[in-house]
């Protein structure tokens, strides 16, 4: 996120960033190119002991009921928080009506390819036991997906990419517990009610062993963090051309010989 901020030729007078613990100010205190472009900074987080983490004045607050007056910040970073709102669509919707015109977004979140090994491995145990796959993951946006949001949501030209981040595990049993530690657990409402047993998630570790341990004994477990931007709309904001109202050709602009496709349809 820090890198989009650089790359913008402007700096930003109020930041409000959502989630992450306190994450943005303490990246900041090592990125002084980035602080330098931010003045007043206010962190968020849903959980008012994640919001004490941070260096920078923080407040507690829910995305999906944005306390924030229209038009009062000219910067929004969210940091892994997003995954977890019940409508994306209106927490971006709220963010963009905080932001100033001509204010900027951007954020990550986790992605469709997050924990895939673990998901399989818990599929695997629910059918070794002759039972329907329980609901124990939150829906997760994909690369283009989270583009195509940022644009329902009002922002003007939106963009996204992609990391994906390879951690590694002495088991399964080590991993969700650091999962629960960080507070990523099962809250989906239509969850089963009943505790999966031991035996059950005895057999998801030896699914995820037999399938995916490398030669050391360990497992992956992969992360996929969607990175994605879009601006505040703005009238002097560039727009994009009518197609067909090129009056240039590309082939000139590269000095290289055109060669047609074919006859336009119907002709």
């Amino acid at each position: 996120m820090l890198d989009r901020v650089e790359s913008v030729s402007r700096s930003f007078d109020t930041c409000l960033a959502l989630g992450g613990g306190g994450a943005v100010s303490r990246a900041l205190a090592e990125r002084p190119d980035a602080r330098a472009k931010i003045g007043k900074l206010i962190e968020a987080d849903l959980s008012p002991g994640m919001a004490k983490l941070s260096a920078a004045p923080a407040i507690a607050l829910d995305e999906e009921c944005l306390p924030v007056k229209e038009a009062s910040v000219d910067l929004v970073l969210s940091c892994l928080s997003l995954h977890w709102t019940n409508d994306l669509v209106g927490a971006l919707i709220q963010i963009n009506y905080a932001l100033k015109p001509d204010g900027f977004f951007a954020g990550a979140v986790l992605g469709g390819a997050t924990l895939t090994e673990l998901r399989a491995a818990l599929s695997a145990a629910d059918e070794a036991a002759d039972r329907a796959p329980a609901r124990r993951v939150s829906p997760f946006a994909d690369t283009i997906d989270m583009a195509g949001l940022v644009s329902r949501a009002g922002f003007t030209m939106p963009v996204s990419d992609v990391d994906r981040v390879t951690a590694r595990y002495g088991n399964a049993f080590v991993l969700m517990r650091d999962l629960r530690k960080m507070g990523e657990t099962n809250v989906l409402v239509e969850r089963t009610r009943t505790p999966g047993t031991k035996t059950l998630f005895v057999s998801a570790a030896q699914a995820y062993a037999a399938d995916h341990a490398g030669e050391d004994g360990k497992i992956p477990a992969t992360f996929e963090v969607i990175n994605f931007a879009g601006w505040a709309p703005h009238p002097d904001q560039p727009r994009p051309k009518r197609p067909g109202s090129a009056t240039a050709r590309l082939a000139d602009a590269l000095g290289v010989k055109e060669n047609s496709a074919g006859d336009k349809a119907g002709g």
